[in-house]
């Protein structure tokens, strides 16, 4: 079977002669201002929040009736 990437698969990587390899931090700091999902940590927690109360009013209602 012949792989579609056969004749670059094995080519050694690529350094410029130019720039300067730049540095792991600053390649990661790059993207850590990247919020893909902005605000769905918020969303998330409100949404807990309502289910957590719903749950103990359901548990109050239910604790009523079975005085």
């Amino acid at each position: 079977m012949s792989d579609k990437y056969e004749d670059i698969i094995n080519l050694p990587h690529h350094v410029s002669k130019r720039h300067r390899q730049m540095p792991l931090e600053e390649r990661a700091a790059q993207f850590a201002p990247f919020a893909a999902l902005e605000g769905h940590a918020a969303a998330v927690s409100s949404t807990a929040q309502r289910v957590r109360l719903q749950m103990e009013e359901a548990d109050k209602a239910e604790n009523i009736y079975q005085l």
